[in-house]
């Protein structure tokens, strides 16, 4: 049984209390927040000193739900203990920061949850590639068009500031999406961006939305994000083949073949998720536990991030300038 400590107990840490409670060989057993209630929220041990409740509790590993900008120093601390660390995306905001994530998976295993990586459909694309069902791919294109006001800024005062969230759109939104683009493609050779605030201005420093444009050889890829559209709609990912073109829209996959389309859905646990983010949290934090168990490679370590954070601190290099 895996004792489990959770750092940040806002939004996102009851998806992760709830695959925890879940799961047959995890435990959670402490939490840790700034405000007091929340950290009890869960209903076991509960601390507003993160680093006490690592000290006194002792847990097998960590999970890290806390602003983006905590993450690596606090993934540092608790590999530096020993103690396995799971973190939200982004695993880092900065060169920096991403140094330090590295550093700690040589000192103690670190995951990085980027659930949408265990989408059947996103698998089955994964497998398209591998195998060369539809012959070599010839370019990829993906949508992120959702909505997230000023209220939605004003109630957590770290987001919406390059010092504490690191950027907008891109590295909170469409990061998920940015990091399935990059496993099908590879690191790219070419990549550029143009970021905006449209619907925003005076609200965050960030950007609200973000044209991306990726090319690895002779194959392109284009990424649009916005949170300037009227609702959060599904993701739309599609990837272009020799003989096929393949969408994916939120559990809806359409293969589009010599004028003909095969429309194939699949069921996520909508518990786990909101259907424009998707729900594959359950299956991303049980490889986790699965890896730790057996000791072996888990699919979401630092080195299978490498390309993605790579190319997102590369874009946010080439951006920030503009954005002031």
């Amino acid at each position: 049984m895996f004792r489990v400590g959770l750092i940040g107990c806002g939004g996102i840490s009851a998806v992760h209390a709830q695959v925890l409670g879940e799961l047959e060989d995890t435990q959670l057993a402490a939490c840790a927040d700034v405000i007091p209630e929340r950290a009890a929220r869960y209903g076991c041990a509960a601390y507003t000193d993160w680093r006490e409740m690592l000290a006194q509790e002792k847990p097998d590993a960590v999970h890290l739900c806390t602003p983006h900008y905590l993450h690596p120093v606090m993934a540092a601390e608790a590999a530096r203990r020993g103690i396995a660390v799971f973190t939200e995306k982004p695993p880092a905001i900065d060169v920096p920061g991403w140094e330090l994530i590295r550093t700690a998976a040589r000192q103690a295993p670190v995951g990085i949850c980027f659930q949408n990586r265990y989408h059947p459909h996103i698998q089955t694309c994964m497998d398209f590639l591998r195998d060369g069902t539809y012959g070599a791919l010839k370019g990829i294109r993906a949508f992120v068009t959702w909505n997230r006001t000023r209220e939605y800024y004003a109630a957590a005062d770290w987001k919406g500031k390059w010092a504490s969230e690191g950027g907008g759109a891109l590295i909170n939104q469409a990061i998920h999406t940015l990091d399935l683009i990059i496993r099908f493609l590879g690191l790219p050779d070419q990549s550029e961006a143009s970021m905006r605030n449209h619907h925003l201005a005076g609200t965050i420093e960030v950007e609200d939305t973000a044209e991306i444009y990726l090319r690895k050889g002779s194959i392109p890829a284009l990424l649009f994000a916005s949170t300037a559209y009227s609702q959060d709609a599904p993701v739309i990912l599609e990837l272009h083949f020799d003989q096929a073109v393949i969408r994916i829209e939120g559990d809806l996959m359409t293969v589009i073949r010599d004028g003909k389309k095969q429309e194939i859905s699949c069921t996520t646990d909508p518990v786990l998720g909101r259907s424009y983010w998707g729900a594959g949290h359950k299956a991303c934090i049980a490889d986790f536990y699965r890896s730790l168990k057996t000791g072996t490679p888990y699919r979401n370590d630092p080195d299978s991030c490498e390309a993605t954070v790579q190319t997102m601190l590369k874009l946010y290099a080439q951006c920030r300038a503009e954005l002031g």
